[in-house]
């Protein structure tokens, strides 16, 4: 069974950080449920285990390090993130693999951004979910940075409604300087964040079993 809890409020990094590692102590002790945790944060940069110096280029905002994988990326309000703390051994059949993990977040990006007629796309080389425009050029709608440990995933997506786009300024997003960043909102549709709850509980169903 997975529980799901949705925040009303923003939710401060170090908090959300410590939540999530108790709860994953619990995940695997068996005392607790998996957890689908869909929240906003205030404005901050986080840094993932592969992240450059270089790619800060101004630290408007507080810069946390943290142990998921990936780069530098932004969050803040009108950005969804959903923290997912999912028992990988049970829901593989004892034969835990990240990269079909992974490939289960973007499906589930993908068919979420389906819901509002959006065509959400995988890139070779390129984490997260893309747009492409009719110009040919393509922008992120959705960053992936996950942590695993004995197996219990956490850390998981987030996806652009409507944040400051110009916030994704101050750094080189996921390491990525020759393409840019977008939201529901800037490809045109106007949606609420509920609907955008709404949807992602609704294709969870289909993206993992």
């Amino acid at each position: 069974m997975v529980e799901w809890i949705i925040e009303k409020e923003p939710v401060a990094y170090e908090t959300a950080v410590n939540v999530m590692e108790q709860r994953i102590a619990d995940i695997r002790s068996g005392t607790k449920d998996e957890l689908i945790w869909l929240l906003e944060h205030p404005s901050l940069y986080t840094a993932g285990t592969s992240a450059k110096d270089s790619d800060i280029i101004d630290a408007r905002f507080p810069v946390h390090k943290t142990g998921r994988g990936g780069e530098y990326t932004y969050h803040g309000a009108g950005q969804r993130v959903a923290y997912a703390m999912l028992d990988l051994k049970k829901r593989q059949n004892n034969k835990p693999d990240v990269r079909g993990y992974v490939f289960s977040l973007e499906e589930w990006i993908i068919q979420t951004l389906a819901e509002f007629d959006i065509k959400g796309e995988r890139r070779s080389g390129r984490v997260g979910i893309w747009v492409a425009d009719g110009d040919g050029s393509e922008n992120k709608i959705a960053a992936i940075g996950v942590r695993i440990r004995k197996w219990v995933a956490y850390h998981g997506i987030a996806i652009n409604l409507n944040p400051d786009l110009s916030h994704f300024d101050g750094i080189i997003p996921c390491g990525i300087s020759d393409h840019g960043v977008t939201s529901i909102h800037e490809v045109g549709r106007e949606i609420s964040m509920n609907d955008l709850d709404i949807a992602l509980q609704k294709t969870w169903k289909t993206s993992f079993l």
